[in-house]
């Protein structure tokens, strides 16, 4: 297996990588050649957000070596491809999965072009999120193209969610308190 992480910030994928590379040490691979982190965040709403993130999922992968590909920034697009008629919908509903889908494409399309087999996403994470609509775009994405299948996991599960707040914490992590878009602003508390 030749895994892409689909990361979606830095505090949610903490515990993912520091568990994927645990994994591929005790099996005898280098995390850095067996996985790599795709950063494809078009849905954060404004370029100062959307790099903030993205230097804390730099810093935090370096403490790895693990490589993190940064797709196209086009917040205009994924407004275009997934926002229009949707506007009024709420948290959870067919904006975000639709959000899923876009980004999840675009990950699993890079994968198949450049030699991994297996696509994951740190979505799977977020309390916030819902479970099945990212397990639904993570199929909906692996079906559209050829060999990458798509590994849905509950990365809320095995003592992951617990880690990922002491990660959260050891590393000082900016710790947002929206998903990215306009339309999430105010309306996620982290308690």
């Amino acid at each position: 297996m030749r895994l892409l992480l689909h990361s979606c910030c830095a505090p949610c994928s903490g515990a993912i990588i520091e568990t994927l590379a645990k994994d591929f040490r005790a099996e005898g691979r280098d995390p850095s050649e067996a996985m790599a982190i795709f950063w494809s965040n078009s849905n954060i709403c404004d370029r100062q957000e959307y790099d903030k993130r993205k230097a804390e999922i730099l810093r935090y992968a370096k403490l790895f070596g693990i490589e993190v590909i940064e797709d196209d920034y086009d917040h205009g697009e994924w407004l275009a491809e997934v926002a229009r008629g949707r506007e009024d919908a709420p948290e959870r509903g067919p904006r975000c999965l639709e959000c899923f889908a876009y980004r999840l494409l675009r990950a699993a399309r890079y994968a198949a072009a450049n030699g991994f087999d297996t696509l994951t996403t740190s979505l799977a994470s977020s309390r916030w999120k819902s479970l099945e609509q990212v397990d639904e775009a993570g199929r909906r994405a692996c079906s559209q193209v050829d060999g990458v299948q798509w590994w849905g996991r509950n990365w809320r599960k095995g003592g992951l969610q617990p880690r990922r707040n002491e990660i959260i914490k050891e590393q000082n992590f900016y710790n947002q308190t929206f998903c990215g878009c306009e339309f999430s602003k105010g309306l996620i508390s982290r308690n």
